[in-house]
């Protein structure tokens, strides 16, 4: 039995002999190019983000489904909106370019890591931005089609199926309608950007922990 463990013990010494010992350098160097690599994608999925939704705008049906928010009243808000959305998104596309750029070979772990940090806090920044903008175009719709008199003219392809409603109880409806699936709307862009950029913040915070582990 001695001679077994013995045995076993020198094995371990060999197998632990031949494992490469890596420098406070190349862990250094390894850790920067993983967070680099994730805040590049992060950089191409928020101008993915904002370009692909554009090229809906080339689809005609898509042009025409846009015309009820002339027929309720709101489409000059929603352009300023919009307008003000397009600022701040490309506001956002800046600093992840920005973090992209300055995360640097020659850095050390804490200024690596103090990058790490402002990466993660400005995605969060632009998550909440991008849901908070969901919520306020689907208010505007509910007020807009509170404050129009006439509903039903916003929807002429249903006038026929409308007629036996009354005005009040179709704009009931229509808040509602409107106001659910904003709720649903917003949760689910919520679960995609939990899958998307959650997992990457959650690679950047691991990252962040290797970095403070290897500076103790």
């Amino acid at each position: 039995m001695t001679d077994e463990l013995e045995l076993l013990k020198k094995d371990w010494q060999k197998k632990e002999f031949n494992v490469p010992k890596l420098s406070y350098d190349e862990i250094h160097k390894m850790i920067w190019k993983k967070s680099s690599s994730i805040v590049k994608w992060i950089l191409i999925i928020s101008i993915l983000e904002f370009t692909v939704p554009q090229l809906l705008y080339l689809l005609p049906s898509f042009r025409e489904g846009m015309e009820i928010y002339e027929n309720i009243g709101i489409a000059k808000y929603l352009k300023v909106l919009s307008g003000f959305t397009y600022l701040v998104a490309f506001y956002f596309i800046y600093q992840f370019y920005k973090r992209f750029k300055e995360i640097s070979v020659l850095d050390n772990s804490k200024n690596l890591m103090k990058k790490i940090i402002k990466t993660r806090k400005t995605v969060k920044h632009y998550v909440i931005f991008s849901l908070s903008m969901i919520m306020v175009i689907i208010i505007i719709m509910i007020i807009g089609v509170y404050l129009n008199d006439n509903i039903a003219s916003a929807f002429p392809e249903l006038k026929d199926s409308l007629e036996n409603i009354s005005a009040e109880k179709l704009k009931v409806t229509v808040m509602l309608t409107i106001g659910i699936f904003g709720i649903i709307l917003t949760l689910a862009m919520a679960g995609i950007y939990f899958l998307l950029y959650g997992l990457l913040l959650r690679k950047l915070k691991n990252n962040y922990s290797e970095l403070k582990h290897l500076a103790v």
